[in-house]
């Protein structure tokens, strides 16, 4: 039913007009719309022929606000808040509101001009207001979607099932390509898990650090691209985990290694409360007597390895570390019950720490090298 105002009437009838004066303005001054293809193209036309159309309607009703968010962005659909900006949906809206201005001069009285002027510039400061709203909406929901899509990726290298599909998915997040990755693990921060993420997101992107995390029931499990210092990465975002022990994984060369790691460092945070005085964070190699005596078979062995067998190789230095680890821990009492000098023991015990990164004379790595001779009498072949 045609209104009984003539400048609405006028503007009405003018709308297919001015939205192709609008897109032919936009052409001419704005290079990015110049850019878009031809499906793009029509969604901005029909943004502005919407917004056209919603002022029409809201000057005619008279109402105190317009509500402009369905009726001119609902127009396009979902996927033009990720084509265009925000700042370039306001140069959109800007052009379209300047061509309704300039048509005032032909479609409204004189009398009516000014009032529809003054109506024109209040629409263009609220739909300003709406195009934001818009990409607010539209930010949540691509955080809320990369969030699931985070979780089901940590979830998939977890479980060791890293597939074209989840390359596919990693690289829709964002992840770069990087030297050295790194697993971290701790208790999920207290509070809301959705913010915790949020915060350790925005810490990891200020220090350019690329972060898959997820939280595994009381777990926060990250997988971080540590480019070539794993431990400043660590200690970057250690402060964000929950209270208790922080375990991180020895750096992985791919995505393709991070399962494994994600299991010595799930292991190394049940394992870590055997050490009271472990760093925070620890690295999971450094666990590795507690790894073992917490039925972890690949620590055993790794420990078994590095000690056990790394000096059977010289019968001189396997002796010399059973003499002072489980006899006497004394240079000169070892050298006496060697038959050698004590500066040979001294000697000895230092090739012991070069061959094993473990020294007889540190109380820590003592006990690390005591559980791997004993572990390594104790028929290594079982634990294959």
């Amino acid at each position: 039913m045609p209104s009984s105002r003539p400048d609405i009437d006028l503007l009405t009838r003018a709308t297919g007009d001015l939205t192709t004066a609008a897109t032919k303005r936009m052409e001419e001054t704005l290079p990015w719309f110049r850019e878009l293809g031809p499906e793009e193209r029509s969604w901005v036309s029909l943004v502005a022929r919407a917004g056209i159309t919603a002022f029409i309607d809201w000057y005619d009703s008279q109402k105190d606000s317009p509500g402009l968010t369905s009726d001119v962005f609902g127009a396009a659909p979902p996927e033009l808040a990720r084509v265009i900006s925000l700042e370039q949906t306001v140069d959109l809206v800007r052009t379209t509101v300047a061509i309704v201005e300039s048509a005032i001069e032909d479609l409204a009285t004189e009398e009516d001009r000014p009032q529809l002027s003054m109506a024109v510039l209040r629409y263009s400061r609220e739909i300003a207001f709406s195009a934001a709203e818009v990409y607010a909406r539209a930010a949540e929901a691509r955080g809320a979607w990369d969030a699931r899509v985070e979780a089901l990726v940590v979830d998939s290298l977890l479980r060791d099932e890293v597939d074209d599909s989840v390359l596919g998915r990693v690289a829709a997040l964002g992840w770069s390509a990087h030297q050295s990755l790194l697993v971290m693990a701790g208790a999920a921060p207290v509070g809301d898990p959705g913010s915790a993420l949020e915060v350790l997101r925005r810490t990891a992107e200020h220090h350019e650090l690329d972060l898959l995390s997820g939280i595994q029931g009381a777990t926060l499990l990250a997988v971080i691209g540590s480019g070539a210092d794993p431990l400043r990465a660590a200690r970057l975002l250690t402060p964000h985990f929950g209270p208790g022990p922080v375990v991180m994984s020895s750096p992985a060369d791919g995505l393709g290694q991070v399962p494994a790691a994600a299991r010595s460092t799930l292991v190394g945070l049940t394992a870590a409360w055997g050490w009271p005085d472990a760093p925070r964070p620890v690295a999971a190699v450094d666990l590795l007597p507690e790894r073992a005596l917490a039925g972890d078979d690949e620590a055993a062995r790794e420990l078994i390895d590095l000690v056990h067998e790394a000096l059977l190789a010289d019968v001189a230095l396997y002796d010399t570390a059973c003499a002072f680890l489980e006899r006497t821990p004394s240079l000169e009492a070892t050298a006496r019950a060697l038959f050698i000098h004590p500066n040979t023991v001294r000697y000895r015990l230092r090739r012991i720490t070069d061959i094993t990164g473990f020294s007889p004379t540190n109380p820590r790595g003592a006990f690390a090298l005591r559980l791997g001779l004993t572990l390594g009498r104790l028929r290594p072949d079982s634990l294959t």
